[in-house]
């Protein structure tokens, strides 16, 4: 595993639905876990969603991986996850915290949780939904949360404190493991750390920076100046 992997004290778990790139990822051992939804799939051009889905634990079979419900009703839901879980692996099944009514799925996370199934409970982005998912889960379920600290971030507030106070409300639950959604850059893989939160996602492009952690300030300023230097000789740019 690359140095600056191993060394980050939280679990990278790769966000998209790039089945090569997932492939890449597992085989270089660059990160703990994939997580995948249907607009990732769509974007990747996925067409046959439960074809994808087979054919990536099939190369992964041990790391967890997140797949999707995505009906809007909860009895159609329950049968997505039932399925999705006959399909093996380390697979959890991801449902959105509501539907598209803004009615509450917790009922049918406490009734999934409780047969042993594992979840990701997906589309989080307030502490009262963490507090209700947390009450819902089985004592020894296993279980991810997902709250999505860069949306949070979109709207001007600070999910720093947000997750760490989220951490805490999962303390009673020992297979639950917080994950810190959609990060909009390295820091948030430091900050993600410190609040304790157990996992965070990323696209390949951040995986790609980990190793700009640490890096000397003033020789990536110097590579900066360069990169200007060189893109103008290259353009052939001229001012006199």
């Amino acid at each position: 595993m690359d140095v600056e992997v191993r060394e980050l004290g939280i679990k990278l778990f790769m966000d998209g639905a790039d089945i090569e790139a997932m492939k890449s990822a597992y085989e270089r051992k660059l990160v703990s876990g994939f997580t995948t939804n249907p607009t990732l799939m769509r974007k990747a051009g996925v067409s046959d969603y439960a074809a994808f889905a087979k054919a990536a634990i099939a190369a992964i079979p041990d790391l967890p991986i997140s797949f999707e419900v995505f009906s809007d009703t909860f009895d159609a839901m329950e049968n997505e996850a039932r399925e999705i879980a006959s399909w093996g692996g380390n697979t959890y099944i991801k449902v959105p915290i509501t539907n598209t009514k803004g009615d509450s799925a917790v009922p049918l996370i406490r009734r999934l949780s409780a047969e042993g199934l594992s979840l990701n409970v997906t589309a989080i982005l307030a502490e009262q939904q963490v507090k209700e998912v947390a009450e819902a889960l089985a004592p020894n379920a296993r279980a991810i949360v997902s709250v999505f600290a860069g949306r949070v971030a979109d709207t001007g507030v600070d999910p720093v404190p947000l997750m760490t106070r989220c951490v805490a409300l999962l303390k009673s639950k020992p297979q639950a493991e917080l994950l810190w959604a959609s990060p909009r850059e390295l820091l948030n893989v430091i900050q993600a750390q410190e609040t304790g939160c157990h996992i965070i996602t990323a696209t390949p492009d951040l995986i790609k920076k980990l190793p700009l952690i640490g890096k000397d300030l003033h020789e990536y300023s110097l590579e900066t100046v360069k990169m200007f230097y060189t893109d103008a000789e290259s353009a052939g740019y001229k001012i006199t």
